[in-house]
């Protein structure tokens, strides 16, 4: 199940992306327009749902989430763009990384932030 929005995942919505791969969830971000695509079993078909929505190809980055460990990586072919000077599957651009991994914990937050009960 893919899920794009503008806003952080619920609980609920996290437990349907892991229907997936389980602990790890496949993500891409528009970096500028901060919208969020994740759940995809490849990162093209999220890209698309992006482009299709108006969003710029050098804005769209992809990676993912472990949901065990809390790693975020920025691991996926949609990133290797050598017009973007990005020639690795990685996230290369030190600005980049940084905004996709912020907006990753922000869609994200409900993992990282501290529940009291």
């Amino acid at each position: 199940m893919i899920i794009t929005k503008k806003n952080p995942f619920t609980k609920e919505e996290i437990q349907k992306l892991r229907d997936l791969f389980d602990t790890y969830i496949k993500i891409v971000i528009d970096i500028e327009n901060e919208i969020c695509s994740a759940g995809c079993d490849r990162h093209f078909k999220s890209e698309k749902i992006l482009l299709d929505a108006d969003s710029l190809q050098e804005n769209i980055w992809g990676g993912g989430i472990d949901l065990e460990t809390k790693i975020i990586d920025f691991n996926s072919f949609i990133n290797i763009r050598p017009n973007d000077n990005n020639t690795s599957n990685e996230i290369q651009n030190g600005k980049i990384r940084g905004k996709y991994e912020k907006l990753t914990k922000y869609f994200f937050r409900e993992m990282y932030e501290r529940h009291t009960t």
